[in-house]
């Protein structure tokens, strides 16, 4: 499985309770972590995906494995807040065709769910540890959901002395392209 920052088991229950749980679940866990929700509702996967967006949190996925499902959704703040303070940014749209490496610091759990053909997975967390599986001379584009983590590896990458770091903006939530799934 998928590593999720906290599990809920809402084996056996029928709707609402596995929404009900999911909701209790979520208030204890702080903006950014992602909930591992395990339910045998096969309504589930509608009510849960539809929760998660009118609350405002990102349900990333569903994978089904014995009858099982595995719901993760990620809390998100009600307010996406892109800020542009790193120098170099390029929008989603310019990085298409453009020689480089496109590095998704996303989690594992959001990159398998869909990502870019072609990009690097080294979620944030992670980008110091790895930092030197990164060509110094390549162009990097850093992208994530919403612009925030992206921002933050970009710094990293700057501070670390990459010179050819992009920012994409405003990140995989307007990417229009295909998809790809590891999952």
């Amino acid at each position: 499985m998928l590593k999720a920052d906290i599990q809920l088991d809402t084996k056996g229950l029928a709707c609402p309770m596995p929404i009900v749980k999911t909701k209790k679940a979520m208030e204890d866990l702080v903006d950014g972590e992602i909930l591992e929700v395990q339910a045998t509702d096969k309504g589930s996967k509608a009510d849960l995906a539809a929760w998660a967006g009118n609350i405002g949190h990102q349900y990333i996925g569903t994978i089904e494995e014995n009858e099982i499902l595995y719901h993760y959704i990620r809390k998100c703040s009600k307010d996406i807040n892109v800020e542009e303070t790193f120098e170099y940014t390029i929008s989603i749209e310019e990085i298409t065709g453009r020689p480089g490496v496109i590095l998704d610091v996303r989690e594992e759990i959001e990159y398998a769910f869909g990502h870019i053909e072609g990009a690097i997975s080294i979620p944030l967390g992670e980008l110091d540890a790895r930092i030197k599986e990164l060509d110094m001379d390549t162009e990097i584009y850093v992208i994530c959901r919403t612009g925030k983590r992206s921002e933050m590896a970009a710094h990293k990458l700057a501070n670390a002395g990459f010179n050819k770091v992009y920012n994409v903006l405003p990140g995989m939530t307007a990417w229009k392209g295909e998809l790809t799934k590891n999952i």
